[in-house]
């Protein structure tokens, strides 16, 4: 995509997010706000980080995995490499199994949630990052496991339905104390309060 697109893209979503920002529609703001983030984030930031998230991913997995000798990890080309008894399968960390999207994804939504003001939208940006990174090698390590247990024969059980199960929940339990637990805690309904005002 040329750059000329990508800056179109840009400046239209500035201008109707501002319209919404000053017509004071919330629901909307953060509709659109979170919405276009993550299509800005894929046309201009993905490119750039793909591929050195899958080498740190790579690298986090790869320490399970010379602590325990179930797998390598060869961060230079961010691939993992689990020889079993049936033989050897090298897994490549690429744009899906990177997290790049799920990275993305939160930090479109959390930029636009008001419920953290800036310096704790921060925080939590760097701290969910770091999670959804971590949570990303457990389920690379749990699928290496699998293999290297079962032989190459389980790689699409474990790559497709376990360790999907494993990132889905773990996303979900960050969403739950990011997104969930943070607004029922500060939501404010005329006199009641669950939080403290700030």
């Amino acid at each position: 995509m040329s750059i000329w697109v990508g800056l179109i893209v840009l400046l239209l979503w500035i201008y109707v997010y501002y319209l919404m920002y000053r017509a004071n529609l919330k629901a909307w703001k953060y509709f659109w706000g979170s919405c276009g983030l993550f299509i800005i984030m894929m046309i201009w930031l993905r490119p750039m980080i793909t591929q050195p998230l899958a080498k740190v991913v790579a690298s986090v997995a790869g320490i399970f995995g010379d602590i325990t000798g179930m797998f390598s990890a060869f961060f230079k080309y961010g691939v993992l490499y689990v020889a079993t008894g049936e033989g050897a399968i090298t897994l490549q960390i690429d744009f899906e199994c990177s997290g790049v999207l799920e990275i993305m994804a939160f930090l479109a939504l959390l930029i636009f949630f008001e419920a953290y003001n800036v310096f704790e939208r921060i925080i939590v940006g760097i701290l969910g990052t770091i999670y959804i990174i971590l949570a990303n090698a457990m389920r690379i390590s749990i699928i290496c496991t699998i293999i290297y247990f079962n032989g190459v024969g389980a790689y699409h059980v474990a790559h497709t339905i376990v360790g999907r199960i494993v990132f889905y929940a773990l996303t979900v339990i960050l969403y739950f104390f990011v997104f969930t637990k943070t607004q029922i805690i500060r939501q404010k309904v005329g006199g009641f309060a669950y939080g403290h005002d700030k």
